[in-house]
């Protein structure tokens, strides 16, 4: 849910039941919806100070007596609020009953079940949440709302044209209606019911009101999605994105008619154009629609292959407009995000491919037999696969509002299960990467956490625990089964604030009570199954607006810069509901509902927690032939006739087609550093794509395009290690979308050629060889506009490498010749347009242009 300003009015709520002592120094944190005899059972004991101990037990709850004790293990230090910390590892016993865990030092942890059926009716449970969020009629209420929807916006019909998207559901605690979100839920909904069936009942019938209809509930969920999206794809051609825009944030309210958006009692419905959009001030930065075209795609078909057999006419148009939806995101690939209204908040989505790589696999499912077709749409499942192996939050440990989403790649788990199994390693090895990645961070602290703390935490940790589920049951490979446990218990409580983050989940347990919904706070209506955003970090929490705290804070003793949460309606940031995060814990609880895990055979030892090894990049070597400045290799070999001619790309790309056409017939490779921002802008991508098909090496030149260190004070750095690191990382997700040429190096080149020592020893200490451009001419100048004083005209810069080579024994050897490939419009003096004459002049001299990591 978008960020909102709010003028809160204060309440008087009765506290719940299960109020944490803050005075205590010491606590264990346990799954509270408890434990399956053959999983992974830990739980975390805390100190607030630095305290130690030895040893737990096991006690029975019925006779208070232990049953069995166990050593604490290693001591893994301090944690968000905590001083000390210890992972308590009582795995091996799996005798069912009703338990609690006490330390040596007398700290006792709640109550907890070990059974096989802990988790049953939990996903059943949170449906209850979904049909809450309904639109048009809803069943909780008994009533109807947003029945006049909508007038179109940005569409090819004239503006406030109404047509009928009325349906679907609200998003979170306000009434939005997204379709990527939307989508998201569908599918995850519809794959819980195929892979999952015996994970839900039919106490409810298609309407939502109780009773039977012969149908998984949760499809019945499902299908009321699908209705929906079906209004926002009427043809062919029309595809729409959002339902209603932040004017929604004028206040609290049970839904029912909304009559501030200047039409009678309409909202307005965007349509889909794949262009920035905002109706007031702030505008989104969308570049296509393939992210939600793919997600409507894969929804669509996936309802049609559950629902043909039962309602076939209905079947065959829910067919139809997945082909539909899926041309259209060939059509205008790019990211579609939300519009803003009056504020400059919005779903940032910066990703596309694993959207189409799940839409290209979904629609081989379309498919009567298998064919060519179905050869060409594996091959371009797996193409998209490889653009985007691992999803990018990973990889950066932080992202924008909705930047990445969904938060895991669906599109692997479905092609890997299409693929033979000579060729599911590739793609299972994508998720191995990413679980990896989270895992070297999580194998410091004693929860396992390796997620980021930024908004809707709680859906990337439901999200992760899925992906480590999909990786387990595609591959056999047990060795993340404690991590995917971590992650599943940290929603049910085993975190350092004590709590579930589910409302009402489990019954008699620590839950929100006090969530940020209109539901809780107007009517006290319970809102049974909703996940809330969960934890953010303290300086995400620290410059948010208009949060007002309206109780004491009971979890005020385990509050820390690392994580905040707060039960409390005044904090919309930790403590509000998602729709989209419900329906993804859904699919999650129906998976260890149904899951049977196999016991260990009598007489061997149950098998430790495992701990994979982390994977450590050497740091990078110095070259005794070459010339370093600040840690940075400036210049090769200068012995040898041969030179790399480089080129840097952030925000123009207008002599990529004649640079790569010049290279081509001057049979010569060469070295492009792009940042993020280049290589996820559309306009570029075949340039990016022809580059790479020729064999040029492609590496990062910062996601942002960042300065490192002031221009006056080089010493003096502007960005902290950490915001290096996640910068670096995201530029290298972004790369990862181009298929290039085997690597034998990855090389770094700072953007504005600006660096200091510390950069230089952070880059190689990622084992990653940092470089930069060879001072004595001014080919890097060929960026400068007539307006600039340090203006350099194509002659000049040309004369300069001329005097340079002719002036110096060595000439050009080993030289980084830097230049641009694309630079602004008000320089008309294009240095590219003269390489011809460049690259014929020096060849004639016997240079030989190499690749970067040739050099």
């Amino acid at each position: 849910m978008p960020i909102r300003l709010l003028v809160i009015t204060a309440f008087v709520i009765s506290i719940a039941a299960f109020v944490h002592h803050t005075d205590e120094s010491a606590v264990i944190r346990i799954n509270l919806m408890g434990y399956r005899p053959n999983s992974p059972k830990i739980a975390v004991w805390g100190n607030l100070s630095k305290q130690t101990i030895s040893t737990f037990q096991l006690f029975n709850e019925q006779t208070q007596q232990p049953v069995k004790e166990w050593p604490s293990g290693k001591a893994f230090g301090a944690y968000g609020p905590f001083q000390q910390t210890y992972r308590l590892d009582f795995s091996d016993f799996q005798k069912p009953g009703r338990y609690y865990l006490q330390a040596d030092d007398g700290t006792r942890s709640p109550s907890f079940r070990i059974d096989e059926d802990v988790y049953k009716g939990a996903a059943d449970f949170c449906l209850r949440y979904m049909r809450q969020q309904r639109s048009g009629f809803n069943p909780f209420l008994k009533d109807s709302c947003h029945t006049h929807d909508g007038y179109t916006l940005y569409g090819p019909m004239p503006d406030s044209t109404h047509i009928d998207v009325v349906g679907g559901w609200h998003d979170a605690s306000d009434y939005l209606q997204y379709v990527t979100t939307s989508a998201n839920a569908t599918y995850h909904l519809l794959a819980a019911v195929r892979d999952f069936p015996n994970a839900f009942t039919d106490a409810y019938q298609a309407n939502g009101l109780t009773g039977s209809n012969g149908l998984p509930d949760a499809l019945d969920e499902a299908h009321w999605g699908l209705d929906w999206l079906l209004k926002m794809h009427p043809t062919e051609n029309w595809l729409f994105n959002q339902l209603g825009d932040d004017r929604d944030h004028a206040g609290m309210r049970i839904p029912k008619e909304d009559n501030f958006y200047g039409k009678g009692l309409e909202r307005p419905v965007y349509f889909a154009t794949g262009q920035p959009q905002g109706m007031f001030k702030y505008k989104n930065r969308a570049t296509g629609v393939a992210s939600t075209a793919g997600k409507v795609s894969s929804a669509l078909s996936l309802g049609y292959q559950l629902l043909r057999n039962r309602q076939p006419d209905y079947a065959q148009k829910l067919r139809q407009r997945s082909q539909s939806a899926y041309q259209l995101g060939l059509q205008k690939p790019g990211n579609c995000q939300t519009a803003p209204g009056r504020a400059p908040y919005f779903y940032e989505e910066d990703n596309y491919v694993d959207d189409m790589e799940l839409a290209a696999v979904e629609q081989l499912n379309l498919l009567k037999a298998a064919d060519q077709q179905a050869k060409q749409l594996q091959k371009t499942a797996l193409d998209f696969a490889r653009h985007e192996p691992v999803t990018p939050w990973i990889l950066n440990d932080t992202a924008r509002h909705y930047q990445w989403y969904p938060f895991v790649n669906v599109g692997h788990a479905e092609l890997a299960k299409k693929l033979p199994a000579n060729q599911r390693k590739t793609v299972t090895d994508f998720y191995k990467k990413g679980i990896e990645t989270v895992w070297n961070r999580a194998r410091q602290n004693a929860f396992y956490r390796g997620v980021q703390f930024t908004w809707c935490s709680n859906n990337y940790t439901a999200s992760f625990a899925t992906q480590c589920f999909w990786y387990r049951q595609l591959t056999g490979d047990n060795q993340f089964a404690a991590l995917e446990q971590a992650n599943f218990d940290w929603l049910f409580g085993c975190n350092p604030w004590g709590t579930s983050f589910v409302y009402g989940l489990p019954a008699n347990a620590d839950t929100p009570s006090d969530p940020h919904s209109a539901f809780t706070h107007l009517k006290q209506y319970p809102i049974d199954g909703g996940l809330v955003d969960g934890p953010v970090k303290g300086s995400i929490y620290k410059n948010l607006i208009g949060i007002t705290l309206y109780q004491p804070d009971e979890y005020a003793a385990f509050q820390s810069d690392v994580a905040v949460y707060h039960d409390d309606y005044g904090d919309y940031s930790t403590n509000e509901p998602t729709m989209d995060g419900t329906a993804s814990l859904i699919y999650l609880l129906a998976a260890k509902q149904a899951e049977r895990l196999t016991p260990p055979v009598k007489g061997t030892k149950p098998k430790q927690e495992t701990r994979p090894a982390l994977k450590r990049l050497q740091p990078t070597k110095s070259d005794p032939k070459s010339t370093y400045f600040k840690g940075a290799r400036i210049r090769g070999d200068t012995t040898a006739r041969r030179l790399a001619l480089v080129f840097t790309g952030d925000e123009f790309a207008d002599g990529s087609s004649l640079i790569a056409r010049t290279l081509q017939a001057h049979d010569v490779r060469a070295s492009f550093f792009l940042t993020g921002r280049f290589l996820r802008n559309p306009a570029f991508r075949p340039a990016i794509d022809q580059l790479a098909r020729e064999g040029h090496y492609l590496g990062p030149h910062s996601d942002q395009h960042l300065l490192y260190c002031d221009w006056r004070k080089r010493d003096s750095l502007l960005v902290s290690h950490e915001q290096f690191i996640a910068d670096l990382r995201a530029n290298y997700a972004a790369l990862a979308r181009f298929r290039q040429t085997p690597v034998t190096k990855r090389i770094f080149l700072p953007p504005y050629e600006w660096y200091n020592d510390s950069i230089a020893a952070w880059t190689t200490a990622e084992g990653i060889h940092f470089i930069n451009y060879t001072p004595g001419t001014l080919s890097h100048a060929d960026y400068t506009t007539p307006d600039d004083r340090n203006y350099r005209s194509s002659d000049t810069i040309l004369q300069s490498i001329r005097t340079y080579e002719t002036s110096h024994i060595s000439g050009l050897n080993g030289f980084i010749l830097l230049m641009h490939i694309g630079t602004a419009p008000s320089r008309t003096d294009k240095l590219y347009t003269h390489l011809d004459t460049l690259l014929t002049e020096f060849q004639q001299k016997g240079y030989q242009f190499v690749r970067i990591d040739a050099l």
